[in-house]
């Protein structure tokens, strides 16, 4: 978390304006970070997906892709982050790891 000074907090900091009651549903890193993309990108709608991605997909491709979007005058900064990381190849890396191919073992028939 920053403040507006974009000076790092404290971990006592933190705490201290923590409050359970407001912040009971973000208890995770990555659901921070991926509240925090919503927020940068001004998409509260789509929220879940930036958290999703912030659990899956590296952080310097979210990182590099944010700070493209961010700073472009683009009405919809949601959808130029996304093509951001469709350039990086944010799903290639998935396509690699899901394609792999699948050894048929041959069973030779048993007489009997």
């Amino acid at each position: 978390m920053k403040d507006k000074s974009s000076k790092i907090l404290s971990i006592g900091d933190i705490l201290s304006k923590f409050n359970p009651l407001e912040d009971k549903y973000i208890s995770r890193e990555f659901q921070s970070y991926g509240y925090y993309l919503a927020e940068e990108l001004n998409d509260f709608k789509h929220k879940s997906l930036y958290i999703k991605l912030a659990k899956t997909v590296s952080r310097p491709l979210l990182e590099k892709a944010l700070e493209f979007s961010a700073d472009a005058k683009a009405k919809n900064k949601g959808a130029l982050f996304m093509w951001k990381l469709k350039e990086l190849g944010a799903w290639n890396q998935e396509k690699i790891k899901n394609t792999g191919k699948k050894i048929k073992a041959k069973i030779k028939d048993i007489p009997f």
